[in-house]
């Protein structure tokens, strides 16, 4: 479904350093995202007023992006690894309409950068052709909260369904492109179940993919976005366990999924451990240059 309304930009820069640990670079040929989850913290970063006011029903457009990238990568001599995207889905479906993001995907696989997409979209499935053919440098990861369709339709209202995305990312890792799923946020009261997450980590077995998993980080336009659509109960549960019992919390949440995990045999990365330096962390399994070394390999890394 294409957003309500759709803002065409120019913009004078396309890639921009990534404060997370795990990536060099970030690029968003989009801003705001037609998907509309309640949990997005991208509201609160967008950078488009009008589109973070009607999140899920206004998308800006970057027109110029190809043409913009393609004169910084030229010209930039450090080589890293390129979040696709931070703060929008690369493969919402406006995406078929523009092909922004297999363009840039495309230029910076030519200037020899690595490329990590994540997505909650199997239209990622029209560029294996392209994915397969650079599986060395790139991998492929699908967010999914839950395998739950009811679920999903409320915290996730215009995503695509959840066993759609473990399909297409099941056919990505039969290419032998490097696959994880993102598990996060995990909320409190919603999708912290053995039986939600049971539900995901089975998924990751079936596609060999990693898991990594995160609590629910509460922003200012996000919490409003949240109190907005989801039951008052259930926004002051999440509200108290997150603000003020995290700690404890996710020290049993933790416990839980490297428990599934273990039963599974799947790898699982809790995305708190981020310092480079610790071997099981993610990003130095992205430093090392593990990925792209196929979709079997998450098994043999450690």
């Amino acid at each position: 479904m294409l957003p309500k309304k759709i803002i065409e930009i120019r913009v004078s820069k396309a890639l921009y350093r990534s404060k997370l640990p795990d990536l060099d670079y970030s690029l968003n040929p989009y801003q705001g995202c037609s998907f509309g989850c309640v949990y997005c913290y991208a509201i609160h970063f967008t950078g488009i007023e009008e589109a973070a006011n009607n999140w899920g029903e206004v998308v800006a457009v970057k027109v110029n992006l190809v043409e913009v990238l393609r004169r910084e990568v030229m010209h930039t001599t450090k080589k890293g690894v390129v979040g696709v995207s931070t703060i929008t889905d690369p493969y919402m479906p406006i995406e078929a309409r523009y092909s922004l993001t297999r363009r840039s995907i495309e230029l910076l696989l030519a200037y020899r950068f690595r490329v990590s997409i994540q997505t909650k979209s199997p239209l990622v499935l029209r560029d294996l052709d392209m994915l397969r053919t650079h599986r060395d440098k790139v991998d492929v990861g699908m967010t999914i909260t839950t395998m739950d369709p009811s679920l999903a339709r409320v915290i996730e209202p215009r995503a695509p369904h959840p066993l759609a995305r473990a399909r297409a990312l099941k056919k990505i890792s039969d290419s032998l492109i490097y696959t994880w799923i993102f598990l996060g946020p995990i909320i409190p009261g919603l999708n912290d179940s053995e039986e939600h997450i049971e539900g995901v980590i089975g998924a990751a077995s079936e596609s060999n993919s990693l898991v990594i998993f995160d609590l629910l980080n509460i922003y200012d336009r996000t919490w409003s976005y949240m109190k907005e659509r989801l039951d008052r109960d259930e926004v002051t549960k999440i509200y108290r366990v997150v603000r003020y019992g995290s700690k404890g919390y996710w020290s049993r949440i933790k416990s839980l999924v490297l428990k599934l995990c273990t039963k599974y045999g799947v790898m699982c990365i809790d995305f708190h451990l981020s310092d480079p330096f610790e071997t099981n962390s993610w990003p130095s399994i992205r430093k090392a240059g593990y990925i792209g070394r196929g979709g079997g390999s998450q098994k043999r890394l450690f």
